[in-house]
């Protein structure tokens, strides 16, 4: 298999970069097939909730398709907290970061900022501050990370709930996240 000349990334050439560029392209044309096989490992929980991690996220995406959201609002419930598994602290901002080249810049903020919008429904059975989420009340995307939260978030945690599979959400996925991207940094 060819290589590229450099070992450092300072001596690489231009021939080295295209080389590199051709095999990067077809590696981002595989996201989906990634994520898809990441979220379909997500069948445990923390201790204590009633449902699967991957049940939470086929929840919020099901209820954001039955309620006509775009393709890029299903998708980004679907994998809004596809962070919990390795970066539970700011699991938000990853899912964003995966996010982000795919979709406008308000599913992107809306995705990123979720997670402290969701402090509103137990921080303050914490000690925590609810309306951490007010810093924000003048953000044009304020009201939407509440309707995201209060509609597709907060309320997915339901065993009695009948959700679309992932194999259902499979085609938009896979629409999204071939889509040309908005941005690449």
């Amino acid at each position: 298999m060819k290589k590229v000349s450099f070992t450092e990334m300072k001596d690489g050439t231009k021939e080295d970069y295209l080389f590199l560029d051709e095999y990067e392209k077809n590696f981002a044309g595989k996201t989906a097939e990634r994520i898809l096989k990441f979220m379909s490992n997500l069948t445990d929980t923390l201790e204590g909730y009633q449902i699967s991690r991957l049940e939470h996220s086929l929840q919020s995406a099901t209820r954001a398709y039955r309620n006509g959201e775009s393709d890029e609002m299903i998708v980004a419930a679907l994998i809004h907290d596809i962070g919990d598994e390795l970066a539970p602290l700011n699991h938000s901002e990853y899912a964003a970061a995966i996010l982000k080249p795919y979709v406008s810049k308000k599913t992107h903020w809306i995705i990123e900022k979720h997670g402290e919008f969701q402090l509103f429904y137990y921080a303050h059975h914490l000690g925590g501050d609810k309306n951490k989420r007010d810093k924000y009340k003048n953000h044009k995307y304020y009201q939407a990370t509440i309707d995201f939260c209060e509609k597709y978030d907060q309320n997915s945690f339901d065993p009695n709930y009948k959700s679309f599979s992932l194999d259902f959400f499979r085609p938009l996925v896979k629409k999204i996240f071939s889509r040309k991207p908005y941005s690449l940094l």
